[in-house]
């Protein structure tokens, strides 16, 4: 971070409770403070938070409604912004990891049409992507979940298999 930021510095002790398993406590936290951010909050903060709390939500349709939180709020999000928070980062990098998710949580959802949709968004922004660990793991995501497309509907995605 270069510079002081208190609420992603917020936003991150409560990332830093998910991944070491206590997602009650990561859940109210994050609970808290997009109360305090949701009406005129920071759209990165927005953004950050949502795509995390996303994958807290035990309900589809709640994780769903968290991650086109995640993707709407991103929209405001510039790479200025995101370039106060880390300078490596700009905000079309969120983007094939945005759609990716809302491809998976409309995959669960049995709505296979709006799953294509969004891992076709996920595909266009690739180039976005570092060639990274964290890189190679959402072109991989990707990957799996065009096979998966693809083996209920061949027909639909010869596209995502060459790509």
């Amino acid at each position: 971070m270069t510079t002081e930021d208190k609420t992603m510095k917020r936003i991150e002790e409560a990332m830093t409770l998910q991944h070491t398993g206590d997602l009650d406590g990561a859940r109210q936290r994050f609970t808290e403070i997009w109360a305090e951010i949701v009406s005129d909050g920071d759209p990165f903060h927005r953004c950050v938070l949502a795509h995390y709390m996303a994958d807290l939500q035990q309900d589809p349709q709640d994780e769903l409604a968290w991650d086109l939180r995640a993707l709407d709020a991103a929209g405001s999000v510039t790479d200025d912004r995101a370039k106060q928070h880390d300078s490596s980062l700009a905000i079309r990098g969120f983007y094939p990891s945005l759609h990716l998710n809302l491809a998976a949580d409309f995959h669960k959802l049995g709505d296979t049409t709006q799953a294509r949709t969004h891992l076709a968004q996920a595909q266009e922004h690739l180039d976005a992507l570092n060639d990274d660990s964290y890189g190679q793991g959402i072109r991989s995501a990707i990957q799996r979940l065009a096979g998966q497309l693809a083996a209920e509907d061949p027909t639909k995605l010869k596209s995502a298999e060459t790509k």
